[in-house]
This record gives structure tokens, sequence and C-alpha cells, in this order.
């Protein structure tokens, strides 16, 4: 998903804040809650790296995220199973 949030006139002097982190303006490839970004004193404007996985057997299999890829893997929740699924949206 992706979002924007505005600046007031003089609010973004330095950079873009997220999460605590000043980034450069400019283009940010990737943000430590993976996102990719756009700075400017008017705007940032982020979308997300990683697409959620759907369509899998929730039974059997969870979710999780690996922030080192910036990507959620399916993963059976008995190690005797595997995981299969069939769709991600973004």
């Amino acid at each position: 998903y992706c979002f924007t949030q505005l600046y007031k006139p003089g609010e973004a002097e330095k950079g873009c804040m997220m999460d605590g982190v000043l980034y450069p303006f400019g283009e940010i490839s990737r943000t430590e809650g993976c996102f990719r970004c756009s700075c400017s004193q008017s705007e940032m404007h982020c979308c997300t790296l990683y697409t959620t996985p759907v369509g899998y057997d929730k039974e059997t299999c969870k979710v999780i995220f690996n922030e080192k890829d910036c990507n959620y893997e399916v993963v059976p929740k008995y190690p005797s199973k595997e995981c299969a699924w069939h769709a991600r949206v973004g």
C-alpha cells in the first residue's frame, strides 16, 4: 500500500521523519520499515516494498515477516508439513 504525509511550510527543513528516523530529501530506496519513499519539503510519499500472501491454508500455515528481506513468508505451523500459497496482494 502507499501513503502520503503532507508537511506545512518549514516543517520539513532537514528531511522527512518516519518512525523516529530522519531521511534526506530525494528518493529513498528502503526505509527501516520496508518502504520505498520520495521525500521533499512539502511531502513524503511512500509505498511498501512487500506484498502480503493470500490464498494459503490458514489451518496448517502461518505468515511471518522477514525484516531482512522486507517480505512475508508462508511457513508451516508444524514442521512436518509444507505450505503452498496461491497469490499475493500489495
